[in-house]
């Protein structure tokens, strides 16, 4: 198989395309940053960072949980069970990844190139956290919801706490439908001993666990908006962000988990998006 081949098939392993979920909160904090349009040149450097982290901690998740996904039936038709893939070439690509990362943070300023470190430990470890604990669902969203706070740090070179409730927000949105999206493997998890919220209280508490995680992001956000003296279309973006998640929570259920599906996740993109549009306008017509 070329090379071209192999990289294509990697691209679609790691579902590049949902680099979208924490680029919006990522481009949030960046016009908020900035007050307004950054530096190209910020802005290139802060765009190769979350795509080449995300893909870095995506292709080390495969990489990691190869024979975890080879005796899951959900997953086992995955790039390296399957196959079509082996994981050094995977683990190759992991190390690319982790090495433009941290190029696009010394481009970027001093402070975001001494933190990648940090920030690629958070990333890789969420691979062996539901190995150890059932909140490892927690730890996938502080690895999308550092993207809000490393933005700031890249447009200003300092960390404001109040850029931190957006990390918060990020980190239980994320968690939340994680937790929604493990309880398709609950009979897996269970029989290898694998951690997850459903394994742990069963599939009714996991959506309740849900809901609040998702109720508690909406009420993070009208603080940030707060933080931040939104306007009407800031607030409006908010009411728009729970309408959504309402339909989420709408279309599925512990006795039908069929919605749980690549549309499910596409929805979660929109979420992020919507919310982004709705700040930047609002921050354009306060200029």
């Amino acid at each position: 198989m070329g090379l071209f081949k192999k990289t294509q098939i990697t691209l679609e392993m790691i579902k590049w395309e949902h680099s979208i979920f924490a680029l919006p909160f990522a481009l949030t904090a960046t016009v908020l940053a900035a007050r307004g349009i950054p530096a190209l040149h910020t802005l290139l450097w802060i765009l190769v960072a979350m795509i080449t982290a995300r893909s870095c901690a995506m292709a080390f998740n495969r990489w990691a949980d190869a024979d975890l996904d080879a005796a899951n039936p959900r997953t086992s038709t995955r790039a390296i069970p399957a196959g079509l893939l082996t994981r050094q070439f995977v683990l190759g690509f992991t190390v690319m990844m982790a090495l433009l990362f941290v190029l696009a943070a010394a481009e970027l300023n001093r402070l975001t190139l001494y933190c990648s470190p940090i920030v690629l430990i958070v990333l890789l470890s969420y691979s062996y956290m539901k190995r150890v604990t059932r909140w490892s669902h927690l730890a996938l969203g502080l690895a999308l919801g550092l993207a809000p706070a490393a933005a700031w740090i890249a447009v200003r070179g300092t960390l404001d706490a109040r850029i931190l409730v957006l990390t918060a927000a990020v980190t239980l949105w994320v968690g939340g439908f994680d937790v929604l999206y493990a309880c398709q493997d609950f009979d897996h998890d269970r029989s290898v001993g694998l951690h997850s919220l459903p394994q742990s209280v069963g599939i009714p508490a996991a959506f309740w666990a849900a809901r609040l995680m998702h109720l508690t992001m909406l009420g993070l956000l009208c603080w940030f908006a707060r933080l931040f003296s939104f306007g009407l279309p800031g607030w409006l973006g908010i009411a728009a962000v729970a309408a959504l998640l309402a339909y989420e929570h709408a279309i599925v259920s512990p006795r039908d988990l069929r919605r749980l599906n690549a549309a499910f996740f596409t929805m979660n993109g929109i979420i992020a998006t919507v919310f982004f549009c709705f700040v930047a306008t609002d921050l354009w017509l306060r200029r």
